[in-house]
């Protein structure tokens, strides 16, 4: 069945763009297009999709609550914001505010659809350059312990979370099953009052806590 999409943004040449490039692709079915959130959520209104496509700057309306009224209105769907923007800040926020994924609008045509099917399957969705400057501490000096007691399973979790693969393929690595992997994703985003495995991955990137994770499992070896 194909992956139905619902694309948001106010630049019409852009949807329309998006919606010719993905459309060619056998595996998606662009439900529609839209220049504002409720416009969108109108569209499908009786047609959930699968994943929309959010631009986070759109007029009269601020990106967290664009997302969160997404959310709110389509809660078994993924949203993935689609922005220009760069900032740590927007990142932020937006995982905070429960995006799915975090794609740049000038990534190669090829990287959005790889996103968009990896997002469906459950593996984190950010683009590289966005990683890349997570990986630098938010504060002078590294942290050098957890904040909270994670358990060797939660550390290890966590970690290929980070690395950005899926329920299905960290069971495999860890040779647990995926139910387990589940359980493990939940303790996670209740020790550290998270809201999505997006999220767990920053949260990992930043301030030095990959590190302390891998210290800490390489003294328990």
């Amino acid at each position: 069945m194909a992956l139905r999409l619902l694309l948001v943004d106010d630049h019409a040449l852009l949807r329309q763009g998006l919606a010719e490039l993905l459309g060619a692709v056998s595996e998606f079915d662009v439900l529609g297009t839209a220049a504002s959130v409720e416009q969108g959520l109108q569209l499908v209104q009786d047609n959930p999709p699968d994943i929309v496509l959010l631009d986070w700057h759109l007029p009269g309306i601020d990106g967290s609550a664009g997302l969160m009224r997404c959310k709110e209105k389509l809660p078994d769907s993924l949203v993935i914001i689609l922005t220009a923007s760069e900032d740590q800040a927007d990142l932020r926020q937006a995982l905070a505010a429960g995006a799915d994924g975090y794609v740049l609008k000038h990534a190669e045509p090829e990287q959005l659809v790889a996103q968009l099917r990896g997002c469906h399957k459950g593996s984190i969705t950010l683009d590289p350059r966005m990683l890349e400057s997570m990986d630098k501490p938010v504060t002078p000096e590294p942290a050098v312990e957890l904040p909270v007691e994670l358990t060797e399973r939660e550390q290890q979790t966590l970690l290929l979370i980070a690395d950005g693969l899926s329920n299905k393929l960290i069971a495999r690595e860890l040779g647990i099953s995926d139910g387990t992997v589940k359980i493990h994703v939940k303790h996670l985003l209740t020790k550290l009052n998270l809201h999505s495995r997006l999220e767990l991955a920053a949260w990992a990137h930043r301030g030095g806590f990959l590190q302390a994770m891998q210290a800490s499992l390489r003294r328990s070896e």
